[in-house]
């Protein structure tokens, strides 16, 4: 019965730590897993409800403000008034007083305003900039998806020249020892194979390496091991990239566009600071005090305030607002051409990788053949060692030249992708 306790309780951590992913881990349950759980978009979203109660903040100046205060006085002596040779006390010696107000402005000139629609500018460059984090995401998933996929290919290149140069090894060790060949052979092959050796390590650190990245990003546990779907990809259909609406759909550029008009009110709030404002007041003051008949005291009061000198700061912020919308100006200008530039690198770079894999395809093949060539003339004590292992090695490198451009066309077309804002 304790034994089955145990068991119970073990397999219930097991439900509770093992990721969500049962068989193939396809990239679309990476994405997903990531937008729910990568602890950089959790950390950015705060971003988008702080800047949402910024709209609250602002516009709170459109509703009265109420006011209330209460103290206690205590004086050395009461005030009091003189009249001729008689004197009297006008208030206590200590007194309790209070105050309630409501103060409301009438009319700004458009401040009010201005500060509304800068706050809700900057909450929606804020949920673009929040788009654009997680395309980010999306994108440092794609690569390190791929990139698993590639380092397992890669490994596997790498065990296969293992196994070739061990074999040869052996077939230089026997003819060595029937004397056909010098010891030379023997010793170069177990260079060669110390080298595969090593190569097949930084291969295999590679990918666990990138698995860690990946676990990262998904928020998944920094243990867990997957099988990832081979027959993954990026499908790009017919992108135009010569008119505006392509940078449009940029959350980059949705939010300096937001940021823009952002300072823009800006601007338009800190003119108004030159011009009066109307406002009214609404109060009832009490003051604890026994020599007056009336302790209460209700007023209304409407006026007109004008700043007339504030140390020019007034209009160092007005010129700052302006300096910081021309800043915004320009930024997005920069963007836009660093957009264009990703673009077209990216465009070019998927081109070049399809050109790749043909290359390469065809190159495989012609690598294999020379390989097998080489291995019978050695065979035949007509070729040489070296040749047999520069045969081997150049299909290594075949191999893997092939596997890297097939899994860079992958990610250069996850990188237009994201260029254009469709990822």
């Amino acid at each position: 019965m304790k034994n089955r306790c145990v068991s119970l309780v073990v397999l219930i951590l097991c439900l509770f730590t093992t990721p969500l992913w049962a068989g193939t881990i396809t990239l679309e349950e990476c994405l997903e897993q990531a937008r729910r759980n990568n602890p950089v978009l959790k950390a950015a979203a705060w971003d988008t409800r702080i800047s949402e109660e910024g709209i609250r903040q602002a516009s709170s100046a459109r509703y009265p403000r109420v006011d209330a205060q209460a103290g206690y006085t205590l004086q050395q002596a009461a005030q009091g008034v003189k009249i001729g040779d008689l004197s009297a006390d006008t208030q206590q010696p200590d007194y309790v007083s209070t105050t309630l107000a409501a103060t409301y402005t009438i009319y700004d000139f458009g401040r009010r305003d201005a500060r509304v629609e800068q706050a809700r500018a900057l909450a929606e460059s804020a949920a673009h900039t929040f788009d654009g984090r997680r395309s980010d995401v999306a994108m440092q998933v794609i690569e390190a998806y791929f990139g698993i996929l590639e380092a397992g290919r890669l490994v596997a290149t790498a065990e296969e020249e293992v196994a070739q140069v061990e074999q040869h090894r052996k077939m230089a060790q026997a003819l060595f020892e029937e004397g056909a060949v010098t010891r030379n052979d023997v010793l170069q092959a177990d260079v060669r194979l110390a080298a595969a050796r090593q190569n097949l390590l930084a291969s295999r650190n590679r990918r666990e390496n990138i698995w860690l990245q990946l676990n990262f990003l998904t928020g998944a546990d920094r243990t867990f091991r997957g099988e990832l779907d081979e027959k993954a990809g990026i499908i790009v259909g017919d992108i135009r990239t010569n008119n505006d609406n392509t940078l449009a759909r940029r959350p980059e550029i949705k939010a300096l566009r937001k940021a823009v008009d952002a300072s823009e009110a800006d601007v338009k709030e800190n003119r108004s600071n030159f011009y009066p404002e109307l406002f009214t007041r609404l109060e009832l003051d009490y003051a604890q005090n026994d020599k007056v008949t009336e302790q209460t005291i209700m007023s209304a009061f409407i006026g007109l305030k004008l700043n007339l000198f504030d140390g020019f700061a007034t209009t160092s912020a007005r010129e700052r607002a302006v300096r910081s919308r021309s800043r915004s100006q320009d930024l997005l200008r920069q963007t836009e051409g660093q957009v264009r530039l990703e673009i077209d690198t990216a465009r070019n770079d998927m081109q070049v990788a399809r050109d790749r894999i043909g290359v390469t395809e065809s190159a495989i093949r012609q690598s294999e053949e020379n390989l097998r060539l080489n291995h019978e003339r050695y065979q035949e004590r007509v070729g040489t060692a070296t040749e047999v292992l520069d045969a081997q090695t150049l299909l290594t490198q075949t191999k893997s030249d092939y596997f890297r451009a097939l899994f860079d066309f992958q990610v250069a077309s996850a990188r237009l992708k994201r260029a254009v804002g469709e990822l």
